[in-house]
């Protein structure tokens, strides 16, 4: 049930911005604003009918984010993050296995070492 309302909102949420995109810039943003139309419709009557899919697609994008959060709610069991990290196992230190070694001859010598390994010319 999830999966197809996060599907249909993720398709609404193309949608919606598909539609907007599509809307004649009324703001004259950057002098880019719409001209003389020339398609089937004015571009009043565009404008009106792309506000009116713009709203239901608005609504139903509402809808389906809220359903999204109530399934979500649902999941959840009234636990919080915190509750599950008290139940959490203590964690296990894992030991090296027998053939490697601990990981120390990959060090470099340190200065306290009592072999040198460059001889000195005292």
């Amino acid at each position: 049930m999830e999966n197809v309302v996060l599907i249909i909102h993720l398709i609404l949420a193309l949608s919606l911005v598909g539609v907007v995109l599509m809307q004649r810039s009324e703001g004259g943003g950057l002098g880019m604003g719409g001209g003389g139309g020339g398609g089937a419709m004015s571009g009043r009557a565009a404008a009106t009918a792309l506000g009116k899919v713009t709203w239901i697609l608005a609504i139903c994008f509402i809808i389906t984010s809220i359903t999204l959060t109530i399934i979500a709610a649902q999941k959840s069991a009234g636990t919080s993050v915190l509750d599950r990290l008290g139940d959490a196992p203590a964690a296990v230190e894992e030991s090296a296995p027998s053939g490697l070694g601990t990981g120390s001859d990959l060090l470099p010598p340190s200065a306290d070492d009592n072999a040198p390994l460059v001889p000195r010319a005292d």
